[in-house]
């Protein structure tokens, strides 16, 4: 079995990164390059960076911002935002992402997944999902959270694979921002439904919520952003902590 991994994401506003709350209310946490390095030294596994409104506003992910991180750090780095060709992916790799995250374009061009794959492998290919649960079901949303789209979470994450994703970045719309702990029903149910690894994301707030969500679901990794970005919890703290709950963690 692998190793579990905790990874801090970078949500990018206007070159800084920013945290809000169910994906509104945003607030400043600081400059990306200089928290990436911090990440670094603290021992994260991985680094992922979403460029939120790149696809709302209809532009490319920072690239420039890109290579200034990816010049800083030696960890895996996943890079989303505004992606929607293999050329956009094509920029991003040369900028220093290791893999891409995409998730409206999945969506609304479910072939880009399989474009993507079949180009750069399966590895490179991060389906973000946005899931939120309403009267019809776990839904999965678009846009930045601003769009319903597709009514069966589970379903999608199932479809993303056999198209050729390598990962799935699940992030729970309800409980983002809230540390109230990660949505386990849900990841529970996308991270037993398929073969890939799952990426939980959502609600962290406390060690106890990375253990919860390892102990209860198929997850491989857990992510979070303020909870790190604000010194709440420190990434080789939790470590400690998993490794004493005898989670076998990276």
């Amino acid at each position: 079995m692998l190793k579990k991994r905790i990874i801090p994401c970078l949500d990018i506003l206007n070159g800084r990164t920013v945290k809000g709350v169910n994906f509104v209310n945003l607030k400043d946490a600081g400059d990306p390059v200089e928290l990436a390095k911090t990440y670094i030294e603290r021992g994260a596994d991985e680094l992922v960076f979403l460029d939120i409104t790149a696809t709302i506003e209809n532009r490319k992910a920072l690239t420039g911002l890109v290579e200034k991180i990816a010049a800083q750090i030696n960890i895996p780095f996943t890079v989303g935002g505004g992606i929607n060709s293999v050329e956009d992916v094509e920029n991003l790799i040369k900028a220093g992402a290791d893999k891409i995250s995409i998730n409206s374009s999945a969506v609304r061009q479910p072939g880009l997944i399989s474009e993507i794959a079949s180009k750069f492998g399966s590895q490179c290919v991060v389906v973000a999902i946005d899931t939120k649960k309403t009267d019809a079901g776990w839904e999965v949303f678009i846009n930045g959270g601003r769009t319903p789209m597709l009514p069966d979470t589970v379903a999608w994450a199932i479809e993303a694979q056999k198209l050729g994703a390598g990962e799935i970045l699940l992030t729970s719309m309800d409980r983002d921002g809230t540390k109230d702990g990660f949505a386990t029903y849900i990841t529970a149910a996308v991270s037993r439904s398929v073969s890939i690894p799952v990426i939980a994301s959502g609600g962290a707030g406390t060690m106890q919520h990375f253990r919860d969500v390892f102990f209860n679901t198929d997850c491989s990794a857990a992510l979070a952003a303020g909870t790190f970005h604000f010194g709440l919890i420190d990434i080789r703290e939790l470590k400690n902590y998993l490794r004493n709950e005898n989670i076998d963690i990276r």
